[in-house]
């Protein structure tokens, strides 16, 4: 497709029609190729990243070739791919703003969450003190809700064995959180 335009900046040489007016007949491509780097540069300096100004520029000019039809005919073809280049780095921050708020209110949210209890605390050091077999019984079995069953397929065992783990690692506990071993029952 073809468009006749006034010279500007970056397009190829005007040629002089019969009637003397001067216009450049201009295929989509050659449109592209002389506008891309100068609505880049602006891009650019806008937003600060020339990845993403290049990124802006290029769904600016799809855009256009979408409407390459109509635009053809617009005595400044490239003022609209800079205007719609312009909207979508302008959407851009408005979506980081977006962004950034979201995350701000989260951390506030996060901040205002209670630490540990000591109890809580307590544990954790507990567990950790127990050995890596015994440890995972306990936590699928007690903390995930797992049946003894699951626990043994999961971990290529028998089911004797998954109860064996969870009296030696209640057994351990009590004792490291200096509580009464008497309470402490079979699964």
């Amino acid at each position: 497709m073809a468009a006749t335009m006034g010279a500007r900046a970056n397009e190829p040489p005007a040629t002089r029609t019969a009637g003397g007016v001067v216009a450049a007949t201009i295929t989509f491509d050659d449109f592209y190729h002389a506008h891309f780097g100068s609505v880049t540069a602006q891009l650019c300096a806008y937003t600060g990243d020339l990845g993403h100004a290049q990124d802006l520029a290029q769904e600016a000019f799809y855009r256009a070739l979408a409407r390459w039809d109509r635009l053809v005919r617009y005595d400044d073809p490239v003022a609209w791919v800079r205007q719609v280049a312009w909207n979508l780095a302008r959407s851009r921050w408005r979506r980081l703003r977006t962004a950034r708020n979201h995350l701000l209110r989260q951390r506030r949210a996060e901040a205002e969450v209670a630490g540990p209890t000591p109890d809580r605390v307590a544990i954790d050091a507990a567990l950790a003190q127990l050995p890596a077999n015994h440890r995972r019984a306990v936590i699928l079995h007690y903390l995930a809700d797992l049946p003894i069953s699951q626990i043994a397929a999961q971990e290529g065992v028998a089911e004797g064995t998954v109860k064996s783990w969870l009296h030696r690692g209640r057994t351990t506990l009590a004792g490291l959180l200096d509580e009464n071993t008497e309470g402490v029952c079979d699964v």
